[in-house]
């Protein structure tokens, strides 16, 4: 199991870890040496046991609140993805078109008249050019 030194708060702890995560806890530690280091500049020296303690709640607290945030982000995620499988469902459905239906009476009684207008054109058609 590799041994890996890490600094917090300007202090130097040597750390097992498993084959591997060494850059892991490289940047775990970084991490909580920041929330250190800012301890140590707004406070001063402080015991080793309470500047990790207090370094670590800080980590906890901004770890906290950036979950808070994933829940919310997956909620409207979720809402989101949801509406747009509402609106794909009214895509894919097709709009329903009605084609009225002419009765076979009326069609009739249509082609009557147009052939009698037909005639009718055809007889001015003949007088006109007789009078020419």
């Amino acid at each position: 199991m590799p041994q890996v030194e890490i600094v917090i708060g300007g202090r130097n702890f040597e750390v097992a870890c498993q084959e591997g995560e060494e850059h892991f806890l490289q940047s775990a530690a970084g991490m909580l040496d920041i929330e250190a280091s800012t301890l140590a500049a707004q406070i001063g020296r402080m015991p080793e046991a309470r500047m990790l303690l207090m370094a670590g709640l800080m980590l906890a607290d901004k770890t906290a609140a950036l979950e808070d945030q994933v829940r919310v982000l997956e909620s409207q995620a979720a809402e989101m993805q949801s509406k747009m499988g509402t609106l794909a469902a009214k895509a894919a459905e097709p709009d329903r078109v009605e084609v009225p239906v002419v009765p076979s009476h009326v069609v009739d009684t249509l082609a009557e008249l147009a052939a009698r207008a037909e005639s009718l054109a055809d007889e001015v058609e003949e007088t006109v050019k007789a009078d020419e």
